[in-house]
């Protein structure tokens, strides 16, 4: 298995970031990135660890989802490739997710 992250994943993630770079220092920022970002390395070998992800029930596309800190790691599998599609901020509303 091979893990890709989506533009719009690594957008999310950059947003989330900015939004609490007024509290924290850069040290933890960065901490924080990594944390998440390596958190998706055991889906190469537990693919499908997640739990399905309720609120993406709707598009039938199979999205799961891993938690690592306040961070929704959101995916879906597409034969060898496990796409990082979304990192959702779990301090919001999750009606968001809908999409």
């Amino acid at each position: 298995m091979k893990i890709k992250f989506t533009k719009q994943s690594l957008i999310s993630l950059k947003e989330s970031l900015d939004f609490i770079s007024k509290e924290v220092s850069f040290e933890k920022l960065k901490r924080i990135r990594d944390e998440v970002l390596d958190s998706t390395d055991i889906l190469i070998t537990h693919p499908k660890l997640g739990k399905k992800e309720e609120y993406l029930t709707h598009l039938k596309l199979g999205h799961r989802s891993i938690i690592e800190g306040n961070y929704k790691i959101i995916y879906k599998i597409e034969k060898e490739v496990i796409y990082i599609t979304d990192i959702f901020d779990t301090r919001q509303n999750p009606e968001k997710m809908k999409g």
